[in-house]
């Protein structure tokens, strides 16, 4: 056998400087070899230990690795923001929220792709429950080197997981943890605790950033350090391209961003059009067929159920179902009204809702379960928690929105959604209907007795109160059609004309279907909504309106019947408005006659064919005769109406043009302070009749030589006018002419050319080239020039057609 072996030994044995090496790299390959086995042992026993296999499997099957997404629209700023975080994340992380459907994981998941390519080691965690969390950080910390040594220590009992994974993270340095759908917080904190303690999985220590999605927007809920991201719409120019990136056949960039905007923005509405669009089989394949039809199809476009939504992760996805989900979380966090509640606001308008109109008392009568002021306000303040309503901090300025007023708005998918969702589950909505219609009513009334105090409300009721004619019966349509004109007549006090106008021409579309268009009802709609026509600056389309209603009422009531003088009256001032004057004189002498005959020399309408006879007087230069008739109304009005009446104001206002055109400066800068101070206390600073005011003044001013306080006073009034009545409100360029005028006086002939200018393009394409004000203003633009040229610095002399036209109540 020794032989044997012997014979087999390899011949480079006798040599030792070889045996040696050989014998040496052997053993430390068994070392290694033996230490390798040990450690997997370990690690298999600590694997064991850690989680059951059950959870073991699901945790092999979850990767840490982020979600891949194409490009993300319109989140340069969120993005900019979490950049900045992640290059200082020391004492604070950061909380992506917003309602179901905003993109918040899509924003999320670009991040950690940006923060990949920079360097940083990221991870992904997908909330799903308690167990799983702990399992997936578990696997975070170890892929950051923590020890299984100190994971030992935590089994053996003699540490806390959270506290050793954390304390880990805080040492170890450019890493990101993106923890995704994080909805349900109270579930994420120990038990009995809530996240902002900070003694759970959430945490603002570590030396990378912690980054949650959520749609819980409460600062409270996340504590001090949480920096809130808070995602909106995506515009229509973001909005638009996402449409094009997911079906650029579809249309145009314009298309795509009316779509966009129809889609209110929201990004899980926007792919899933998108995604409908880009598929061969779809009926409508281009962005403007696919908006009309969203009119008449949206239950089948963006209502249609899934079949699998019981299961929230698919039913997040899905817009139909994404806000169920919250509602769903609310409930069970013993929040019962909150998806009636959401329900019933549904059926209101897209525009903000005034919150005095909720009520407890609302909710019962829609409901039929009893409700309590205690339960709305938690089920209010959940909805806007989870996103699903707002509570705007700034309302529109136009038409008298008042900032201050406390409102809600709903995302307009989510008003659409939740609306079809309440057909679906509520076989008859009377009882909902009658109890709105019920509150709309009550709202109108309460309006009406507060006055001036009630303006701001009701410009936030007129996008609603059509549901109250929409749904009426042929018993109660008389009674929704005088609600309709109440809430109108309070706007018209308060000059919110376009809310006003909206009202006007919903009252008279369905009179005229119901009572046909030569009723003595239609007749007065039509010439309602023609009188907002020349409030709001259309003078042509009231001039058509009021002569059609003219005719129709002489034909229906008479010649001599109050309507008809009404009609009359209100056509004249419309001819005014387009700058024939002349026949404004004839009209309004001829209905001033009239009105003395039948309805006597002090009635109001009487005073008003007085008022509006001296100022087309004005207009036409009869100076002499106008500052007799305003007198002589000006002291009716004080004695018939009081010295405060808008109407009497407005008397005092209309003398003072006047004297300002006859040379009579000292007197009208006297009365235009004074109006102006009464209108401010009557009317508020941001009444159209205060602007006037103001701009008479500012007039009255630059004649007198004052020319300093003139352009101030023109410029807040121009920006005013801008703000609240439009950029082409015809009151709007006359101020416009007015602060050119007196800058010109100035002597700054350049910005004076300027605006008198684009005065001059704006008149002729809103007001036309032969109207008397676009001719004053080809007259001013050619002083100024010559003043330019020449760089005088004399004082331009003011054009005779301003100072007989000032602007008139």
């Amino acid at each position: 056998m020794t032989n044997y072996a012997s014979a087999a030994v390899p011949q480079w044995a006798a040599h030792a400087w070889v045996i040696w090496p050989v014998f040496g790299a052997l053993a430390l390959t068994s070392v290694s070899l033996l230490l390798w086995e040990r450690r997997l042992s370990v690690s298999e026993t600590l694997s064991a230990r850690l989680t059951p296999v059950g959870h073991l499997a699901g945790a092999l099957h979850g990767s840490l690795r982020p979600l891949h997404v194409e490009q993300v629209r319109g989140r340069e700023r969120e993005l900019a923001v979490l950049t900045r975080l992640l290059r200082r994340p020391t004492g604070q992380f950061a909380v992506l929220c917003a309602a179901g459907g905003m993109g918040k994981t899509t924003v999320a998941a670009q991040f950690a792709a940006q923060a990949e390519v920079k360097g940083w080691s990221v991870f992904w965690v997908r909330w799903e429950n308690t167990a799983g969390l702990a399992e997936r950080m578990t696997q975070v910390a170890v892929a950051c080197g923590l020890p299984e040594q100190e994971l030992e220590q935590v089994r053996a009992g003699q540490g806390n997981l959270p506290d050793v994974i954390w304390n880990h993270l805080a040492r170890v340095r450019r890493w990101l943890i993106v923890l995704d759908n994080a909805d349900e917080p109270r579930e994420i904190g120990p038990v009995g605790e809530t996240v902002a303690g900070y003694r759970g999985w959430i945490r603002p220590t570590g030396g990378g950033l912690l980054l949650v999605t959520s749609r819980d927007s409460e600062q409270q809920t996340w504590g001090p350090c949480a920096s809130l991201l808070q995602l909106e719409s995506l515009d229509a120019a973001a909005g638009g391209q996402v449409m094009l990136d997911l079906a650029p056949q579809a249309g145009t960039v314009h298309e795509a961003r009316e779509l966009a905007v129809r889609l209110g923005g929201l990004p899980l509405a926007l792919h899933a059009a998108g995604t409908y669009l880009a598929r061969p089989g779809s009926r409508y394949r281009t962005f403007t067929t696919y908006r009309q039809a969203l009119e008449v199809e949206l239950p089948n476009l963006l209502g249609v159920e899934h079949p699998d939504a019981a299961d929230s992760q698919i039913a997040r996805t899905v817009v139909r179902h994404t806000w169920e989900v919250s509602l769903d979380q609310l409930a069970a966090e013993g929040n019962p009204l909150a998806r009636p509640l959401l329900r019933l606001l549904a059926l209101l308008g897209p525009a903000p809702v005034p919150l005095s109109l909720i009520s407890s008392e609302l909710l019962t009568a829609a409901t039929g379960d009893e409700s309590t002021v205690v339960g709305l306000e938690a089920a209010l303040a959940g909805l806007h928690r989870y996103g699903l309503l707002g509570f705007p901090t700034r309302a529109r300025e136009r038409d008298g929105a008042d900032p201050h007023i406390a409102q809600v708005v709903l995302h307009p998918l989510v008003r659409e959604i939740n609306a079809l969702a309440l057909t679906e589950e509520v076989p008859d909505l009377t009882p909902w209907q009658n109890a709105l219609k019920g509150r709309l009513t009550e709202a109108v009334s309460e309006v009406q007795q507060l006055g001036r105090p009630g303006w701001s409300t009701a410009s936030l009721l007129a996008p609603h109160l059509p549901f109250v004619l929409d749904h009426s019966h042929p018993q109660s349509f008389t009674q929704a059609c005088d609600t309709l004109n109440a809430l109108a007549r309070v706007l018209s006090a308060a000059r919110a004309s376009t809310q006003e106008r909206m009202l006007r021409q919903h009252v008279l579309d369905a009179e005229t279907r119901a009572l046909g268009p030569q009723h003595p009802d239609t007749l007065e709609s039509r010439n309602n909504l023609a009188l907002t026509l020349y409030w709001v600056g259309e003078y042509a389309e009231a001039v058509d309106l009021h002569r059609q209603t003219l005719n129709d009422r002489i034909r229906v009531l008479g010649p001599q019947h109050p309507d008809t003088l009404e009609s009359r009256n209100n056509l004249a001032l419309a001819m005014h408005g387009v700058g024939e004057y002349a026949e404004a004189v004839d009209l309004h002498r001829q209905t001033l006659n009239d009105r003395i005959r039948v309805l006597g020399p002090q009635h109001p309408d009487t005073l008003e064919s007085r008022n509006r006879l001296a100022n087309a007087l004005h207009a036409v230069g009869e100076y002499a005769m106008a500052v007799d008739l305003h007198r002589q109304t000006l002291r009716d009005r004080v004695r018939i109406l009081g010295s405060d009446h808008p109407h009497t104001l407005g008397s005092r206002n209309n003398l003072a043009g006047v004297l300002d055109a006859m040379g009579e400066y000292a007197e009208a800068i006297e009365l235009n302070r004074q109006t102006l101070s009464d209108r401010i206390r009557v009317l508020g600073l941001d009444h159209p009749h205060t602007f006037q005011s103001r701009s008479n003044l500012a007039s009255a001013l630059n004649r007198m030589g004052a020319h300093a306080e003139a352009v101030d006073l023109h410029r807040q009034t121009l920006r005013d006018r801008v703000r609240v009545l439009g950029l082409d409100h015809p009151h709007t360029l006359l101020s416009r002419s007015n602060l050119a005028s007196a800058l010109g006086k100035m002597g700054a002939h350049a910005e004076a050319v300027d605006l008198h200018r684009q005065t001059l393009n704006d008149r002729i394409r809103v007001l036309g080239l032969d109207h008397p004000h676009t001719v004053n203003s080809r007259d001013e633009l050619d002083a100024a020039l010559a003043a330019s040229r020449t760089g005088e610095r004399r004082r331009l002399r003011w054009p005779r057609r301003e100072r007989r036209n000032p602007t008139t109540s």
